[in-house]
C-alpha cells in the first residue's frame, strides 16, 4: 500500500520560509507526478505545485499566487519530494498535502494518493 508522509509544517512569521517533505513508501517518486495541495476551512483543496515524473523532464506546474516563492522538488535517492517555500504571507496559512499522480495536472480528482496533510501557519 502506498503512503506519503509530509512533515515540515509549524509557525512562522510573514517573510520567513519552510521547507515542507513528502516521504513516499510503496511507491517511486520518480515514476510519478508529485504535487503539493492547500486548504483551508470551509474551502476546496487548491493546486499549489507540480513536477512531473522523470521521464517526462521533471517539469513543473505552480499556481499563480505560488510562482517565484515556491519551488517543487525531487530527491529521488531519498525517495521524497519537498516544497521550499519562502517570502511567505499569511495567506500561504492552509494544510498542506502531498499528492501522487500519473499526469502533470492541477485538479485534485487526477491524484490517486495523499498524505494526511501538515499544517502551515504564517503570522502577521
Amino acid at each position: 500500500q502506498a503512503q506519503l508522509i509530509e512533515s515540515g509544517g509549524e509557525l512562522v512569521q510573514a517573510g520567513g520560509s519552510l521547507k515542507l517533505s513528502c516521504a513516499a513508501s510503496g511507491l517511486t517518486v520518480s515514476a510519478h507526478t508529485m504535487a503539493w495541495f492547500r486548504q483551508v476551512p470551509g474551502k476546496e483543496r487548491a493546486f499549489v505545485a507540480a513536477i512531473s515524473r522523470k521521464e517526462y523532464g521533471d517539469s513543473t506546474l505552480y499556481a499563480d499566487s505560488v510562482k517565484g516563492r515556491f519551488t517543487i522538488s525531487r530527491d529521488n535517492a531519498k525517495n521524497t519530494a519537498y516544497l521550499q517555500m519562502v517570502n511567505l504571507k499569511p495567506e500561504d496559512t492552509a494544510v498542506y498535502y502531498c499528492a501522487s499522480g500519473p499526469l502533470l495536472e492541477k485538479n485534485p480528482i487526477e491524484y490517486g494518493f495523499w498524505g494526511q496533510g501538515t499544517r502551515v501557519t504564517v503570522s502577521s
